[in-house]
């Protein structure tokens, strides 16, 4: 558990120290080496579209090489740290000097010790009663344990959420803007075929057939505009520097909206054409 759960080029991580296992959003090669904390690492392997819970493409190392990327301190930070705590224990004369000096070796392991985790990750038995086991971990190992379901909750509720909002304002914004300019655009081309329009009026065309001329005419920006788009995200999301994944129902819904925007465009244009006069037909 905790692993790649596929690799698409190279191997699995075999040694306890210095092969990684590199995401494919990371644009690195097996073989290639990476300088990480103190040393340098070999890519190995290739796995597919695995990121941070930011977006981020991440890679896998061993358990070890983890602690000491996120735990150990640089040569000068521990130098530094050393000396701190060399000089707080010799303020202390109640200490004879030999006791000092094992009680400071006994500290310096403590503080420069990386045998640290952030999670345990458990998986319990089919049948097993999930909440008795959270409860019995928190009674009796002091952890505070979490369901995959509350992780996907704090998860989305938090970083994403915040994230999304956002996102969800610009494309609000987005489909505003759109939908005036869309609107200029059915207006001015209405107002080029003012004679169009009165002529038509004036031979007995009815109101539907300008409407549906006006409103073909909006509806096909529209979906010119959509293909374009559809296109040109299909061709470059792989190549942002975050993974995006596109879900068939946003582009549906996403499809949806732009008829309803071009839809509403057009009253503009509908609503002059209504006002259009069949003797400006006969006008110079």
């Amino acid at each position: 558990m905790g692993g790649p759960p596929n690799i698409i080029a190279g191997r699995d991580i075999r040694q306890k120290h210095y092969e990684m296992v590199a995401a494919k959003g990371m644009k690195m090669e097996v073989g290639e080496k990476i300088h990480l904390g103190l040393h340098d690492y070999t890519v190995v392997g290739i796995t597919d579209r695995i990121v941070s819970s930011g977006g981020d493409p991440a890679a896998y190392v061993s358990l070890a090489d983890a602690q000491e990327i996120q735990f150990k301190k640089d040569n000068n930070a521990i130098r530094n740290n050393r000396a701190r705590i060399g000089a707080s224990l010799a303020g202390n004369r109640s200490l004879p000097p030999a006791q000092a000096g094992t009680l400071l070796q006994d500290v310096t392991n403590i503080a420069e010790s990386t045998h640290t985790v952030n999670a345990v990750v458990a998986r319990i038995t089919p049948g097993a009663n999930l909440h008795e086991v959270q409860e019995r971990i928190s009674r009796w190992n002091h952890f505070r344990p979490i369901s995959a379901e509350e992780q996907t909750k704090i998860l989305t509720k938090g970083m994403i959420e915040q994230a999304r909002m956002q996102l969800g304002l610009f494309r609000v914004m987005l489909l505003v803007i759109s939908g005036v300019i869309i609107a200029l655009i059915i207006y001015t081309s209405t107002m080029d075929k003012i004679k169009v329009i009165a002529t038509l009026k004036l031979i007995g065309a009815q109101n539907r057939v300008i409407i549906g001329m006006i409103l073909e005419q909006s509806l096909l920006m529209g979906l010119i505009a959509y293909g374009i788009g559809y296109l040109l995200i299909n061709l470059t999301y792989d190549n942002f520097p975050r993974r995006v994944v596109l879900q068939s129902f946003d582009l549906q819904v996403l499809f949806f909206i732009v008829l309803v925007i071009c839809t509403i465009s057009s009253f503009v244009g509908i609503r002059k054409a209504f006002k259009v006069e069949p003797a400006e037909a006969l006008g110079g």
